[in-house]
């Protein structure tokens, strides 16, 4: 079981690495949508015998990122006519550096820290670290909103990771916290979007600088 959810992990890892990387919209996307829908099965995997609001916390997660939200950045992408990432504030080799960086710190980090005996020699803690490290360098870095949403979503991934360092202590706290966590990023992530389109349309954040009072 451990193997699963370090391979699980491990392919969320590369991944944030693979999303730094590259300057297409539609493969950001994928690879967020792939590494939300990867860890949103590890509530079932990390229960010895899970309860059915286990089962439907991963369901949800699952569905929600793995296919609703891309499908709205999709469908936002598309109304807005881009497809490419051209001018980022950090550029791609940058960022791929840090994230790569990052991810070898939070390797480091988590070998000095006391974990349980159930968590020693897993990869939770570096995964949500690197994740979350991942989350923060796409939404500084990037210009284009569906880039920041998507840096978002990974940043909630890194904190979907720390959550189930806890699910065996407290299983409901944390399977209501996700619950809450992904239906709040779906709808904020919604809004950003929709509003910036409307009110500029583009999906360039760069260009909220042009407001004034």
């Amino acid at each position: 079981m451990r193997e699963t959810l370090n391979l699980l992990i491990g392919l969320a890892m590369g991944l944030n690495l693979f999303a730094l990387g590259t300057n297409r919209l539609p493969a950001l996307i994928r690879a967020m949508s792939l590494q939300g829908a990867a860890l949103g099965v590890m509530p079932v995997l990390l229960e010895l015998h899970p309860e059915w609001r286990v089962a439907l916390v991963a369901l949800s997660t699952v569905v929600v990122k793995g296919f609703v939200m891309p499908r709205l950045l999709r469908r936002a992408m598309r109304a807005a006519k881009i497809e490419h990432e051209i001018e980022p504030f950090i550029g791609f080799v940058s960022s791929l550096l840090l994230g790569a960086g990052g991810t070898i710190a939070a390797l480091v980090l988590a070998r000095g820290l006391p974990l349980l005996p159930e968590h020693s020699g897993s990869l939770l803690i570096p995964g949500a670290l690197a994740s979350i490290i991942t989350g923060f360098i796409l939404l500084i870095g990037r210009a284009k909103a569906i880039s920041q949403v998507c840096g978002y979503l990974i940043l909630e991934n890194g904190i979907f990771l720390f959550g189930m360092l806890l699910v065996r202590a407290t299983p409901l706290l944390v399977e209501a916290g996700i619950l809450l966590d992904i239906t709040v990023g779906v709808f904020v992530s919604g809004i950003i979007v929709d509003r910036i389109q409307r009110a500029f349309d583009s999906l360039d954040t760069r260009k909220l600088t042009a407001l004034k009072e």
